[in-house]
């Protein structure tokens, strides 16, 4: 990305953070306690002066009950209403920040990148690089995408996974393919009777090919 570019995404991203704050009925305060910034700079984010690291911009979707695709999607507001659990917000940003800067400087190593051939291409000085790959300073949203751009990366590989966000994510996500399932198949898996079937389900999926086909065969051993 160049200039242009991230001055238009942080615009971009501004809008949608402000629509998903308005869907959820929350004022710039409750919004900016929860991810651990001062008013101002959540309304500097809503207005696309300044943007959001990902660990905010996670923390942010846990609070508004929102899938984290909504920043990267074409929807303006989302229909999930799960209630979320309280946690430290600011524990948990700081903490994903330097992984983050960890998985930064991993991607980074991945491509033989230098710092140096890394601030030449992104237009980002060295320094401040430096700062973020040693999670010392959070990374807007609309840097990391091009940070990431340049060595070839997404930003979706980045996204929690483990931790209270992506654990939250996980389970939308089941729970939006479990509503996905027809109503027949829906009450087979919601039957206690047809656990046993279900978990032989789930072992015969984690076998191999070569595996299946001896089973397969020994059953027809049996049954002819």
């Amino acid at each position: 990305m160049n200039n242009a570019q991230i001055t238009i995404r942080e615009k971009k991203l501004g809008l949608l953070i402000r629509d998903a704050r308005l869907a959820e009925r929350r004022s710039v305060k409750e919004c900016a306690d929860a991810i651990g910034v001062k008013p101002g700079l959540f309304q500097a984010y809503e207005e696309g002066r300044r943007s959001p690291s990902l660990p905010e911009l996670e923390t942010l979707v846990f609070y508004l009950k929102l899938p984290l695709s909504h920043f990267w999607g074409r929807e303006t507001k989302s229909d999930l209403s799960t209630p979320m659990a309280q946690t430290d917000t600011a524990r948990l940003i700081s903490l994903r920040q330097r992984m983050i800067g960890a998985l930064l400087r991993q991607e980074r190593n991945k491509v033989n990148m230098s710092i140096r051939h890394l601030s030449t291409a992104s237009g980002i000085k060295s320094a401040r690089l430096t700062a973020y790959e040693m999670g010392e300073r959070p990374i807007p949203v609309p840097e990391l995408e091009s940070i990431l751009a340049v060595m070839g990366s997404r930003v979706e590989t980045f996204f929690d996974q483990n931790g209270p966000v992506g654990q939250w994510l996980n389970s939308q996500r089941a729970l939006q393919k479990f509503v996905d399932l027809s109503p027949d198949m829906q009450n087979f898996v919601c039957q206690p009777v047809n656990r046993p079937y279900l978990e032989l389900a789930m072992k015969l999926s984690e076998m191999s090919r070569e595996k299946l086909r001896s089973v397969a065969e020994g059953l027809l051993d049996i049954t002819l």
